[in-house]
């Protein structure tokens, strides 16, 4: 009985004990459920402060960034207009300057063009007033020549011997030609290639080129011809003689004086007595037809003075035609430099256009860049921290 009691007591002391124990555990677990719950609290609160503290710093960072972007990029803007603006009055300059030198040249060449007309106008007025002059000249010459060559015997005086005609002749022609032709585009006994002398060679222009004149004066057979005392068949003896004399002049100077590649495909038979000229070409057309086929002109002084008058317009319209043609060449230059600086416009109006675009360009981007820091700002105010909480100590034992 005693032993039955002294296990109950000792039961009875084990669930004490075993109370006890069991209080004390709980309370144990109570006070370290008690720590946990302050150390999670404290770091969640140090963790709240850090993440305001960076998210504080990081804002201040970005708006540092952004105005260092917005200022930089304002400066560029600055320096891109002040340039923009420097490039546009350098070129408001240049071609005000290169207006202002176009205009000047095209008043000199105006200038220059009128004065040569005005010239030219002046010279043709002198020419026609020498011209009608020398005709009224010569007019007066072929009355006194008319009026000498009734007294035939002192003309056959005169003109007797061949080389006193010959002679008389070459005066005749070289007076006429140096009346009316610069002396540059003449040459009395003038040598060709085959060794041969004309009595003038006109130096005139292409496609005429150079044309020999040769003076011819058949007069003995034609004095003859004229003489009515002798008879009939002895006039018609010389007239057949002198026609003979005639194609023999004709075709010597063809064989002589008409050279491919030097002279022109002509020559000029000059034939200083206007009798004989009109007889040749009044009665003898045969003589007339041979002259053309051998390309042999026949002039007589009056003749002689129109065709030397149309060698002297010639002469004058290819001067016309050099200086025209200087002022073409240089108007063609003009038209190039014209049509250079219509390129180099055009090619500046692209590059400033080209400019335009691209600070468009940068415009649009440093608004988007702008757009961007904004959105960034505004994504990080608008995050709300949501607490993760950590797992206790006794679910973390389980």
């Amino acid at each position: 009985m005693d032993l039955s009691i002294l296990l109950i007591i000792i039961s009875l002391i084990a669930i004490v004990f075993i109370i006890i124990a069991a209080l004390l555990i709980r309370h144990l677990q109570q006070a370290i459920s008690l720590k946990l719950n302050d150390y999670h609290l404290s770091q969640e609160k140090s963790f709240y402060e850090h993440r305001a503290r960076f998210d504080e710093r990081q804002l201040e960072t970005l708006k540092i960034l952004q105005d260092t972007l917005q200022k930089g990029v304002q400066e560029n803007r600055q320096q891109l207009q002040t340039a923009l603006a420097d490039h546009a009055e350098t070129l408001g300059k240049k071609v005000k300057e290169l207006t202002e030198t176009t205009e000047n040249k095209l008043k000199e060449i105006n200038h220059l063009v009128e004065k040569r007309l005005a010239e030219g106008f002046v010279k043709t007025n002198e020419t026609f007033n020498d011209v009608i002059k020398r005709l009224a000249l010569i007019d007066a010459a072929q009355k006194k020549i008319t009026e000498l060559s009734t007294n035939v015997v002192t003309l056959q005086e005169i003109l007797n011997d061949k080389r006193t005609r010959g002679a008389f002749g070459e005066v005749q022609l070289s007076a006429l030609i140096r009346n009316m032709i610069p002396e540059q585009h003449f040459s009395f006994q003038h040598l060709l290639s085959n060794h041969k002398r004309p009595d003038c060679m006109l130096f005139l222009p292409e496609p005429t080129g150079n044309i020999a004149v040769d003076a011819k004066f058949p007069l003995e057979n034609f004095s003859l011809f004229m003489d009515n005392s002798l008879s009939e068949s002895d006039r018609q003896r010389a007239l057949r003689q002198f026609k003979i004399d005639i194609r023999k002049h004709i075709q010597d100077i063809a064989d002589k004086y008409i050279i491919p590649g030097e002279t022109a495909d002509g020559a000029v038979m000059f034939i200083p007595a206007e009798a004989i000229f009109a007889e040749i070409h009044a009665h003898h057309t045969d003589l007339v037809e041979f002259a053309q086929k051998a390309k042999v002109w026949l002039v007589s002084p009056t003749t002689m003075m129109a065709v030397l008058t149309t060698a002297r317009a010639v002469l004058k319209d290819a001067a016309t035609r050099k200086q025209v043609h200087e002022i073409q060449m240089h108007l063609r230059l003009l038209a190039d430099d014209f049509e250079r600086f219509q390129i180099r416009m055009d090619n500046l109006a692209k590059r400033i256009a080209q400019t335009h675009t691209d600070i468009d360009q940068i415009h649009i981007s440093s608004k988007k860049i702008s757009q961007r820091f904004i959105q960034i700002e505004k994504a990080e105010f608008d995050i709300t921290p949501t607490a993760t909480p950590e797992p206790s100590l006794t679910q973390t034992i389980t």
